[in-house]
């Protein structure tokens, strides 16, 4: 009664079922996956961003890489801006998710300790040859709290870093680049401003407090992999009984016709 599903079509169709479950069972634990590293994610911006203000000497050094459990910690500095080894970072987006220009990053110098300070973004103008026309930084002593970040990378941001920038632009946050540039050692990381005191009379516009509520979607397209894997088995028992049914139909049809009766111009044509 089954025997069609020995045909080259039935087994094609039943390996690519085979094949299919597996593939569809790991794309949701993928999914799965996706999903629990969005809510760890989430839950340690939202501890840290809530967790008390430290210096951030205590958190990063020179030449050490800021541990991903430390990254969004509020944390404080006070020194002097240098704003003769100011750079911008190019191709970042504005708080309208939209706008192309720039971050403005200032070295804050205090006796022999330095950091980045990612002053905030500004718009990019009709020159990319050109250094932008930056907000002034506050002169003098100033304190400023921020967010600790950890130096970019390509690897870890994506943004390639492109050579023959025009001076004084760079693709990269990164405190080992700049210490190169500064000729003085960075604390490791960088500071996402958040206020200065004194605040200065214009700053570039802050960089906006990362996203911490959002789980995005990845936990629905984990279910929907599942139910796609459950489904395959089930698409293909109603294909076969559906088969299985047309061929009965058919053979049944056929022998009908065999067995109906001969009208008589019908026997004395044989």
């Amino acid at each position: 009664m089954y025997r069609f599903l020995l045909t080259r079509q039935w087994v094609i169709l039943t390996l690519i079922g085979l094949a299919l479950i597996p593939t569809m069972i790991r794309l949701g634990f993928w999914q799965l996956h996706r999903h629990e590293a969005k809510v760890a994610q989430n839950q340690l911006i939202g501890n840290n961003l809530g967790a008390p203000a430290v210096p951030v000497d205590k958190l990063t050094a020179p030449g050490r890489t800021v541990p991903r459990d430390d990254t969004f910690r509020t944390v404080t500095a006070t020194g002097t801006y240098d704003t003769a080894h100011e750079v911008v970072v190019r191709q970042r987006t504005g708080s309208d998710e939209q706008s192309i220009g720039y971050f403005v990053l200032t070295p804050l110098i205090e006796g022999k300790r330095a950091v980045l300070v990612n002053r905030g973004w500004i718009p990019a103008g009709a020159d990319l040859t050109k250094f932008p026309k930056v907000p002034a930084a506050p002169s003098g002593k100033v304190t400023v709290t921020g967010r600790l970040k950890a130096d970019e990378t390509s690897a870890d941001s994506g943004i390639k870093d492109k050579q023959g920038l025009p001076p004084r632009q760079v693709m990269l946050i990164n405190s080992e680049q700049q210490a190169k540039a500064l000729g003085r050692p960075l604390q490791g990381g960088y500071i996402e401003l958040t206020s200065s005191s004194p605040k200065g009379a214009e700053q570039p516009d802050p960089v906006p407090e990362p996203e911490h509520d959002d789980i995005g979607p990845h936990m629905a397209y984990a279910v929907q992999w599942w139910l796609f894997s459950a489904g395959v088995p089930v698409g293909w028992f109603v294909l076969a009984r559906r088969e299985r049914r047309d061929q009965a139909a058919e053979a049944a049809k056929a022998a009908a016709g065999a067995a109906e009766p001969k009208t008589p111009a019908a026997a004395h044509a044989d």
